[in-house]
């Protein structure tokens, strides 16, 4: 959710020395400077489709090797010696796009599986060694071969963080001071480093070791950013750090799996109906009306959802044929469809009082019920898990996991953003009290403790990133004012696991960001209770 701070320019994949304030990685004009940059033409492709792709270097030419990221690394195409030349860039190019000529095309055989397709480019140096930039695009499966899941590529959150050439919705160089985030971006411009690929060991942004006393409060993974040449968004959004660990675990798993993009279900709604089960993971913040109507028709007419992520949260548009996305967020009241007829439409926070239509009612969680654990003076010393409270769910069969059990802990599961319900305790179980539009009949079957705001303890070195200021945003949107009163509403909130039917179908979400730090770690609870989820839900 949050987003402010410093990072390091880049104009040729690696980053100079100095830090400065709202910098980015851009394309540079100056042909001197080593740099190649890539980007295709959408999110997703079918088989028969052409894929066209747009590259600009200063080096004449470059290679292009594409390949599936799925359970193993399948290399399907190669292009050697590609002409190439570096393109103008405009300098609004985050909000309206670059606009570069096309500089290669194909056909996607039929033969290619559904999954995601990693774009790298590559360009030798005149004194040895090599530049590169990736991308990555979806295939989704031929019409009548899908297979019984679907994992829907969270490409709305993807948008909203990347800040390939200025701004992104976080930060940026618009408005007339030129330091503003941008409520529209486009897609039509490159990933900044690190959102397609990792090298293994990138830290996650939970902290893996609970600090001492006293201890100075930091963030490691933007650290390792800083100092290794990767956007300090890496770890928030993006096919390397989330969807990729969940896509290649179930395809190693044994599982038939097709992808998707979001952007797809705001296209065509009926795309999740050719699916038993769809599948949403990690960071999934950013969803348009259309996307939230479809899920909702979708499980109402019998399908199954679920849900390892967290964050949900903003309610977008999608303009320009779906190559632009706008969310006002926290400027909402800019947002110009706010005084019309249309206001359920302005972008910003799902359970504001003029959109007025809370996340729990899709997914059986809230954001603003939740949010920020392990990271800064946000929970720094939760456990990292879940706790159990309801053992003998079907989630929890076979697991060995008993009330009171803390499970995912060693992998911080448990964070860095998390979902949840307005909730009381009745004889040692949680209950949801239906304040927040909980579904009728939402089971919570397990949770944890988390918080709005960033506590400050004041011990020197101290990097306080959070802050109030989301509080105080919460506050105004759910409640219409600020008070003492409001902030203390939603200060503290929690992460959940909860179980609904809905219609004639059924929805399981963990509301946690980090369910995939369990997978990666082959942990056997998360494993165990993840396959329970798949098995129940893609059954016919």
């Amino acid at each position: 959710m949050k987003g402010t701070g410093k990072r390091g320019a880049t104009t040729r994949g690696l980053w100079p020395s100095a830090v400065i304030e709202n910098t980015h990685e851009r394309a540079s004009p100056d042909p001197d400077e080593a740099q190649v940059w890539c980007y295709t033409d959408r999110w997703s492709y079918g088989p028969g489709d052409t894929v066209h792709l747009y590259v600009s270097s200063s080096l004449p030419a470059c290679d292009v090797e594409i390949w599936r990221d799925g359970a193993t690394r399948e290399v399907v195409r190669e292009k050697r010696g590609l002409k190439v030349k570096l393109q103008p860039t405009p300098e609004d190019c985050s909000v309206k796009g670059c606009s570069w000529p096309v500089s290669h095309e194909f056909k996607i055989p039929a033969g290619w599986r559904s999954g995601g397709y990693v774009v790298r480019v590559s360009a030798a140096l005149a004194g040895g060694g090599f530049i590169e930039h990736h991308h990555l695009f979806i295939l989704r499966a031929a019409p009548g071969k899908e297979a019984p899941i679907v994992l829907v590529a969270a490409t709305g959150t993807w948008l909203a963080y990347n800040e390939w050439g200025g701004s992104n919705h976080y930060e940026g160089i618009t408005g007339p001071g030129r330091n503003q985030f941008s409520p529209r971006v486009s897609m039509l411009r490159p990933f900044s480093r690190g959102f397609v690929v990792l090298p293994e060991g990138a830290p996650r942004i939970p902290l893996r070791t609970p600090p001492g006393l006293g201890a100075a409060l930091r963030h490691p993974h933007m650290e390792w950013a800083y100092a290794n040449g990767y956007s300090k968004k890496y770890a928030s959004a993006g096919w390397a750090s989330y969807d990729r660990h969940f896509f290649r675990w179930v395809e190693a798993a044994g599982y038939d799996i097709d992808l998707c993009a979001l952007h797809d279900v705001h296209a065509d709604p009926s795309i999740l109906e050719r699916y038993r089960l769809a599948v949403f993971v990690g960071h999934d913040e950013y969803w348009s009306k259309e996307m939230r109507d479809a899920v909702d028709a979708y499980v109402a007419r019998g399908g199954k959802a679920a849900r390892f992520a967290g964050n949900f949260l903003w309610q977008t548009r999608i303009e320009d044929g779906g190559m632009t996305q706008v969310c006002y967020k926290y400027r909402y009241k800019e947002d110009p469809v706010l005084k019309t007829e249309n206001k359920h439409l302005t972008t910003t926070a799902w359970e504001a009082r003029d959109v007025g239509r809370p996340g729990a009612s899709t997914f059986g969680v809230n954001a603003l019920r939740g949010m920020y654990v392990g990271w800064g003076g946000a929970a720094p010393r939760h456990p990292g898990g879940f706790t159990v409270y309801r053992p003998k769910h079907w989630a929890f069969e076979g697991s060995d996991l008993y009330y009171g059990d803390v499970f995912g802990g060693a992998s911080r599961i448990f964070g860095y953003e998390v979902d949840g319900l307005e909730y009381g305790f009745k004889n040692g179980l949680p209950y949801a009290t239906g304040g927040d539009a909980a579904p009728d009949g939402v089971e919570i079957i397990a949770m944890g403790v988390a918080g709005m705001a960033e506590e400050n303890h004041g011990y020197r070195g101290v990097d306080h990133f959070l802050g109030e200021e989301d509080l105080a945003f919460a506050a105004e949107a759910v409640f219409g004012k600020v008070t003492p009163e409001n902030l203390e509403k939603l200060r503290y909130g929690s992460g959940m696991i909860v179980n609904f039917r809905k219609g004639k179908g059924e929805v399981f979400t963990a509301g946690t960001c980090e369910w995939v730090a369990g997978l990666i770690d082959r942990d056997p609870f998360v494993e165990r209770i993840t396959r329970n989820v798949l098995d129940r839900l893609s059954s016919s």
